[in-house]
């Protein structure tokens, strides 16, 4: 813990997670125990939603894509993520999202964590998804269509199929690379069907659960009202910006909607086609049992989902706790820790080697 007095030696540093490390860790703790645990951690936090400072996320927006600032804090820990959206840049051999996250204490300021989040990203998205799922869509549902095949398409199946029991999953992407990749990936998992078709009108038909996940930053049409059955449930994950789409007008009007954020919601999600009154319902408005969730076996519901900072801030929470667990990553000296916390011109100084004989503690 900090001394604050003057003259006392700080002994603290700050976790880092590399992208390997984030990899040994899902190995080592498995990607289901990790969904179930962000899956929870997200739940008990919509649950106090009010115990949290929320704004939308800070976005610059460009012709060709969208850098976004996602922060949140609670009286124990802020945390933001920073996170791209590119869709071109797959052609210069760049991930279309990339991110990374911090994790610090409010009561001082310290960071605790500095984590890569593509990786974690793609776990609470489909921890996300999961946990809309299970408050909107069928119980029996069985069977799911997995539109748009890219990076994050193997989270949410395994997701869906492990918390879920979802083992059936059509497929379809206009790059047909990317489906074999995902077929390559999952083909042998145990218990799971995956079944590729040639549009989205065949992938859809008679699926409990349709996810939709293109990167487009485009107003496109990939689910028109007529490829929408009695019963469905809708987990349109892909439009998170102004100006991205991927359901028609006619979807969004005839669903049952549920948002994660509101205000950010009618910017960046499927209903930001909608006029700014249309009615929608807040996640922890069900968890909390102020509003119900799916009311009919045949309603269709949806989840506009876009990705907010509490989901992230539930995943560096639950990610910090696995460090210690595990013993994974390293101990970095992100701020600096001084005798005298106010001669940082030491550090500088002429001649002077404090830098390195600051003590420092490892894990």
């Amino acid at each position: 813990m900090i001394n604050h007095n003057r003259g006392v030696m700080a002994y603290r540093t700050t976790t880092f997670l590399s992208v390997s490390d984030i990899a040994e860790m899902v190995r080592r703790v498995g990607l289901s125990r990790y969904f179930d645990l962000v899956i929870s951690r997200i739940e008990g936090d919509f649950r106090r939603w009010h115990d949290f400072e929320k704004s939308p996320r800070t976005a610059n927006h460009s012709e060709i894509g969208v850098i976004e600032l996602m922060p949140v804090s609670d009286d124990t820990f802020f945390s933001f993520k920073y996170v791209n959206g590119h869709p071109e840049n797959p052609k210069l051999g760049l991930s279309t999202v990339m991110a990374f996250g911090a994790l610090s204490e409010v009561t001082t300021g310290w960071p605790l964590l500095l984590s890569e989040m593509t990786i974690l990203t793609a776990i609470r998205t489909a921890s996300t998804s999961v946990f809309a799922a299970k408050l909107l869509a069928r119980p029996d549902s069985s069977s799911m269509a997995m539109i748009g095949n890219g990076a994050q398409s193997e989270f949410q199946i395994l997701a869906f199929q492990q918390i879920m029991g979802i083992n059936r999953v059509h497929l379809f992407d206009t790059d047909t690379a990317a489906t074999q990749k995902l077929i390559h990936n999952l083909g042998q998992v145990e218990g799971l069907e995956l079944v590729q078709f040639k549009s989205v009108d065949e992938a859809v038909v008679g699926c409990d659960i349709v996810t939709t996940c293109t990167a487009d930053k485009t107003n496109a049409t990939i689910l028109t009202l007529a490829m929408v059955e009695p019963g469905m449930h809708l987990n349109a994950i892909g439009g998170d910006c102004p100006g991205k789409t991927e359901l028609s007008r006619e979807v969004v009007q005839a669903s049952n909607v549920f948002v994660e954020f509101t205000p950010q919601s009618r910017v960046e999600g499927e209903i930001q086609q909608m006029e700014p009154d249309f009615e929608v319902t807040e996640l922890w408005q069900v968890v909390e049992g102020f509003k119900p969730g799916r009311i009919s076996a045949t309603e269709v519901t949806l989840f506009d989902s876009v990705g907010f900072a509490l989901e992230d801030f539930s995943a560096l929470c639950v990610t910090l706790e696995l460090a210690k667990e595990t013993g994974i990553g390293s101990e970095i000296e992100l701020v600096p820790a001084m005798e005298d916390v106010k001669n940082l011109f030491s550090f500088v100084r002429p001649g002077s080697a404090l830098a390195s004989k600051v003590a420092v503690t490892s894990k």
